[in-house]
């Protein structure tokens, strides 16, 4: 389809890439990545993923015999066996925004043969363009901020590896998990005001972050420094933390983030509730950590909304 066309050689011109290949999700450019390999086959991945990337490696892939080790890629001194095939890495990742060097994990992967995949879903290439500093795939769910109005879902993978890319098209031929043409018009739209959507994102999620580390009803405050995306440990127990999202009325509370509007969601119970609550525990998934999609609505109506979130959080 020529609109499909259009979207994909934008995307590749974003990233920096010779080729981009469109989906109709997230998880469908995620499952077309792990489809390269073969049963038998390693792939180390960062240990704070999104939920829906965990469940597919670990619910579907791993029953057909790929073995998934999941590790903190964000720890410098993090090791990459041999043997394995594929380096999954979200930088920042999600919920925790953690960050990753990924020219010194691209040399870690590339030492073993190992490809480097990176989901580049929160940073954007606004801020972030994991192909020039290593990385062989980088994957978009463009329903966050590229589509950027919660209006559309699809996805992406883009590389400069020839070899690749014939096996992602091949894969989107084959398997036909392809957007539609409104689909990849609407995502197209959304990209024409990427650079000033993440502009705003940036500046109202940076006053929140300042505001919120003075706050004695909050125990931590996470940002990896750029973009729109903050995680939050909100002092009290889970109920505490449910009257919060529940209270909000600016904040949205829904799982998906990257559109214009805010959107609030507790990991625990929505994104992540299908890792382990054992596994949860173990990175640093708490139940009072609240995540937080700061959209581009004035910063004064944001706090507004937040300041009265926090008094409901009380009881």
């Amino acid at each position: 389809n020529p609109t499909r066309t259009a979207l994909q050689d934008c995307l590749a011109a974003l990233e920096g890439g010779t080729h981009g290949v469109c989906f109709a999700s997230g998880l469908a450019a995620v499952d077309t990545v792990v489809r390269t390999l073969s049963p038998g086959d390693h792939v180390v991945c960062g240990d704070d993923v999104y939920g829906g990337t965990y469940r597919l490696f670990t619910t579907v892939f791993a029953k057909v015999g790929i073995r998934f080790s999941f590790v903190d890629l964000s720890d410098p001194d993090v090791e990459i066996p041999e043997g394995t095939k594929l380096v999954w890495a979200e930088t920042p990742t999600n919920p925790l925004l953690k960050t990753t060097d990924i020219q010194s994990l691209a040399d870690k992967a590339h030492a073993v043969g190992a490809l480097l995949a990176v989901d580049n879903t929160f940073a954007t290439p606004v801020f972030q363009r994991p192909l020039s500093m290593g990385a062989d795939i980088v994957l978009h769910s463009t329903t966050k901020y590229l589509g950027g109005h919660s209006d559309v879902v699809g996805g992406a993978l883009i590389t400069s590896n020839d070899a690749l890319a014939e096996q992602f098209t091949t894969l989107q031929n084959s398997v036909g998990a392809v957007p539609g043409p409104w689909d990849c018009f609407l995502t197209l739209r959304g990209i024409k005001t990427l650079a000033v959507r993440m502009a705003r994102h940036d500046e109202n999620a940076k006053a929140l972050v300042a505001w919120m580390r003075e706050r004695d009803d909050v125990a931590k405050v996470i940002y990896p420094g750029f973009g729109g995306m903050v995680s939050f440990v909100l002092k009290g127990d889970l109920d505490a933390a449910v009257r919060f999202v529940k209270a909000t009325k600016i904040f949205i509370l829904a799982e998906s983030l990257g559109g214009v509007e805010s959107l609030i969601e507790l990991p625990a119970i929505m994104t992540h509730a299908s890792v382990p609550p054992d596994v949860r525990a173990s990175i640093g998934i708490d139940d009072g950590l609240i995540r937080l999609s700061v959209g581009i609505e004035h910063i004064d109506d944001q706090r507004e909304d937040l300041e009265q979130a926090f008094a409901a959080a009380k009881g």
